[in-house]
């Protein structure tokens, strides 16, 4: 089966779920799980890779954001590093490192959790390319989780910009994410992101589905 048949099916699949999710006063949400990856700024990314260099695209991921075919190692304050971490374009405005709890122990560092972008308090981090190092003192951190969301899915679930849900997993672990913040935005696709260690805690696959549980007080 052709790769863009089976991405028409699972959307297919999903409203369909999110539908029947909704009329039981839940809504459903498809879960997929982020690897570890870099962002970097384009000074960085010539520091890293040459002067003039510039990001080159491997996958289109959402909200206008890529993965490159450029990969990193990042280096802890015990001299402890992780090989081959993929960097995510476009570039920003600052860098930041997105790892897992699993990683900062391998790396022997603190890490704390972080919305993406917030990058103040984050634990420093050294970025190793084939033309040059890059010392972030404040850049390291395991990303908090958060439900992707477009303006009409966000209506449809009740939801708001920056809102904190708890999305429950009915598997055979039988979970519940708490804590789990809402981002809004017209470039985004309805999607739960969580790490590898929460998903292989919590037996999850990509794909897999989720339900935003009612807050009390509100309306689901």
């Amino acid at each position: 089966m052709e790769e863009e048949t089976k991405e028409y099916i699972a959307r297919i699949v999903t409203e369909v779920l999110c539908k029947k999710g909704h009329d039981k006063k839940a809504y459903m949400v498809p879960i997929g799980i982020s690897a570890r990856h870099v962002h970097l700024t384009q000074e960085h990314v010539e520091i890293l890779f040459g002067k003039g260099y510039e990001l080159t695209k491997k996958k289109d991921l959402m909200g206008g954001q890529f993965a490159a075919n450029e990969q990193v190692t990042i280096v802890g304050t015990k001299l402890r590093a992780i090989e081959n971490i993929r960097v995510l374009g476009p570039v920003r405005k600052q860098s930041q490192v997105e790892i897992s709890k699993t990683d900062s122990y391998k790396l022997g560092i603190g890490v704390p959790v972080r919305e993406s972008g917030d990058v103040a308090g984050a634990a420093p981090i050294a970025l190793v390319g084939p033309k040059g190092t890059v010392y972030l003192q404040e850049g390291c951190m395991i990303a908090k989780r958060h439900v992707h969301m477009s303006p009409e899915d966000a209506k449809a679930a009740g939801q708001k910009d920056k809102d904190i849900v708890s999305v429950k997993v009915e598997n055979e672990r039988g979970t519940i994410f708490n804590h789990v913040q809402i981002r809004v935005d017209e470039s985004f696709t309805l999607e739960m992101h969580i790490d590898a260690d929460e998903a292989n805690g919590a037996g999850i696959q990509s794909g897999d589905m989720g339900y935003l549980m009612p807050v009390e007080g509100k309306e689901a």
